[in-house]
């Protein structure tokens, strides 16, 4: 079982790493690739001069110490010259160092950069069923580690491992050159040992990483959920309940992080013994050199000095192998859900929607949100260029699955939809939203000012067209009472304004979208009576001239309907006009008897207070 999950990590790094390598060697950016090959000049050179640095360092020791070669004194103009040349040798090195960092920064950002952004639009190119069974914060927490994570790649990738293999590679040479092979033997046997205990400890701590991910992003999401749900919290004075279910939640994410940390601990403990062991055990064996007389101090010297050049890329590979392992767990989530296919795309060859008067049929439509659990049982309705249609029917009846289907949020299991004869699957998705305005039960708005939501129904729009689109929908007065009028700030999803406020931006910038159908899902139900007849008086406005769909709960919104039709359990049980169906005395005319009885009720009361 371990080893297919072994397995399985190791497919899911391959799979990491062939999605990121095309963001370091980007085609047709020869820009991109020049910096690449820079940046990789300018390392080779600052490895070569910080191998050849302990040589000088050699020299100056063995000049101080009389143990020099006849000439080798002259080198750099004596032990000045030599003392001199190493500074500038670490100088150099050191500046190559950040030269290379210069360069590759704008490599790693720009892709940082691209990957995030597309990252960004497949999340809303995915299907509302998936947004819908997925949490928020924690859907935004995959995304941002995701993002960081292949930054943090891009550079190690080039700037660590490779270069480290490299300097490693020159110092063995240096040494099995210079000196006797068993330091050479030493060296390796110290890195072998270095390198699987630290692969071996960190696949260990990578599922412990893993936990800690999920228990973080659980945690992340508690707090999102209460946040957002702040005046929810507050009715039920339920403070201390979202407390005690966060510190749960953070009470997971400690226990996990515990063992992140103690686990880090050991290994850092385990690289400490074995790298140190190597040391002593090649520095002995200088001494004893030098002891001999068959090594200077020049060369005690040096040999300290390499072995310290090689001791800290050992540190460094086991953070770095360490950090890339724990990132990829972070960017293998992130590309888990790149590769999630939304559900409706374009066909291929779609055409754009073209829009003659706005006539709308809904033809045999049948739908389906699990299988064997009909929403939808083969519907037909027809509404004409320029006119209105209520639909109408109880909680769960499918109507506002119809109003779905008409935006395409998902994809009918039989039947079709045609605006102007053109059936909604052989069109693209783009130019169908631009058809469709929506003005929904609740308006959700952007934490900005009120001019931005508003022109967010065409953001090229000019001032003087929001302020057209507002004054028409009854929201221009109120704005102008605000002391920043259009850059009034409307809060987390419109929270400072009021539900018929926000409303009527909600239809403000419908408006400004101009858009040939229209499609009003029970927009003024959760809004008290005198709101609602001024916001009907609105809707009234910008219904003129388009082709109209009402999904209604409240009956005297719709009552001037050119067709009303109602639902039930996904099926058409009655049609016609207003008029029409009271006069049949069916479902619709018992609907309205109970909210006209309802309505009356409320009045009588009120009427006898006063």
């Amino acid at each position: 079982m371990t080893q297919t999950i072994s397995q399985q990590e190791r497919s899911r790094s391959r799979k990491v790493l062939r999605n990121v390598a095309p963001y370091l060697w980007p085609r047709g950016r020869p820009d991109v690739r020049l910096r690449v090959i820079a940046a990789l000049t300018v390392l080779v050179l600052a490895k070569l001069i910080a191998v050849a640095t302990p040589l000088l360092y050699k020299q100056a020791v063995d000049a101080l110490a009389g143990d020099a070669p006849e000439g080798a004194a002259l080198l750099g103009l004596g032990v000045i010259g030599l003392t001199v040349s190493y500074g500038l040798a670490r100088l150099f090195s050191a500046g190559f160092q950040q030269l290379r960092d210069a360069i590759f920064a704008r490599v790693g950002q720009g892709a940082l950069r691209s990957l995030a952004v597309r990252t960004f639009r497949h999340i809303h190119a995915l299907s509302l069923s998936y947004h819908l069974s997925r949490r928020t914060g924690a859907l935004s927490r995959v995304m941002e580690r995701g993002v960081k994570g292949v930054a943090f790649l891009l550079r190690f990738l080039i700037f660590s491992i490779g270069p480290l293999l490299l300097e490693l590679g020159m110092i063995c040479g240096v040494l099995v050159t210079l000196f006797d092979w068993r330091f050479l033997a030493v060296v390796v046997i110290t890195l072998t040992l270095y390198i699987w205990f630290t692969f071996a400890v960190t696949n260990w701590r990578i599922r412990i990483r893993r936990e800690m991910n999920e228990r973080d992003n659980e945690a992340h999401q508690r707090a999102i959920d209460a946040l957002l749900n702040f005046e929810t919290v507050k009715y039920f004075a339920a403070e201390e309940r979202e407390a005690a279910r966060y510190d749960r939640a953070m009470a997971g994410y400690e226990s996990a992080a515990l063992r992140t940390a103690y686990s880090l601990a050991f290994i850092n403990v385990g690289q400490g013994v074995i790298v140190n062991a190597g040391l002593v055990a090649v520095m002995a064996m200088a001494t004893a050199g030098v002891a001999r007389g068959t090594m200077t101090v020049g060369d005690f010297v040096m040999v300290n000095a390499y072995m310290i050049q090689v001791i800290m890329p050992l540190n460094f590979l086991g953070t770095v192998y360490r950090e890339i392992r724990q990132r990829l767990v972070d960017m293998g989530e992130m590309f888990d859900l790149l590769e999630q296919p939304p559900e409706v795309v374009d066909a291929p060859g779609a055409a754009p929607l073209r829009v003659s008067g706005g006539e709308v049929v809904f033809e045999d439509l049948s739908f389906a949100y699990e299988p064997g659990r009909p929403i939808l049982d083969r519907v037909s309705l027809r509404v004409r260029a320029g006119g209105s249609l209520a639909i109408v029917g109880a909680t769960g009846s499918g109507k506002s699955t119809l109003g779905r289907l008409l935006f395409r949020f998902y994809e009918a299991s039989g039947g079709a939809i045609r605006i102007d004869g053109q059936d909604l699957r052989d069109v693209t998705l783009a130019s169908l939203h631009r058809a469709i305005g929506v003005v929904p039960q609740e308006t959700v708005l952007f934490n900005d000012t009120i001019g931005y939501n508003i022109a967010y129904g065409r953001p090229e729009a000019s001032r003087e067209e929001i302020v057209r689109a507002a004054r028409a929908a009854g929201i221009d007065d109120f704005i102008a009472s605000q002391p920043r009028g259009y850059d009034t700030l409307v809060g987390e999803r419109g929270l400072k304004l009021s539900g018929g406020e926000k409303q009527r931006v909600g239809i403000a910038r419908t408006l400004l979208k101009d858009p040939p159908i229209l499609l009003l899902d029970e927009a003024t139900s959760a809004l008290d009576t005198h709101t609602e007849q001024e916001i009907q008086a609105s809707l009234a406005r910008i219904e003129t001239g388009r082709t109209v769909i009402m999904i209604a709960h409240r009956l005297s919104t719709i009552v001037e309907a050119d067709q009303i039709v109602v639902l039930e359990a996904g099926r058409v049980v009655e049609r016609g006009s207003h008029a029409e169906l009271l006069a049949r005395g069916g479902r619709y005319a018992g609907m309205w008897a109970v909210q006209q009885a309802a309505t009356e009720d409320a009045v009588l009361p009120a009427a006898g207070t006063s």
